[in-house]
């Protein structure tokens, strides 16, 4: 099953932007999941198992990193493109 999903990420700290565009750039390493980017969110999609693997692993890479952090996610099984 493919799945989409709309995540933002919202460091509770004063340099922000580090942080946003480090789980990023992480999240395009992955060749299993598709990423896009806009202004407000990013975008992943691909099968269910490969992303919930890359929120996992990417997620917890940055809870470790940023001590106060806050994901923003919303997730859509059966997305209408890709």
């Amino acid at each position: 099953m493919r799945v989409a999903v709309d995540i933002s990420l919202y460091p509770l700290t004063e340099e922000f932007l580090t942080p946003i565009k480090d789980v990023i750039r992480r999240f395009k390493a992955h060749d299993s999941v598709d990423v896009e980017t806009n202004a407000m969110s990013t975008q992943i999609r691909g099968e269910y198992d490969a992303v919930m693997n890359v929120l996992r692993a990417e997620m917890r890479e940055t809870f470790e990193q940023v001590p106060k952090a806050v994901f923003a996610i919303r997730i859509l099984n059966n997305p209408l493109s890709n």
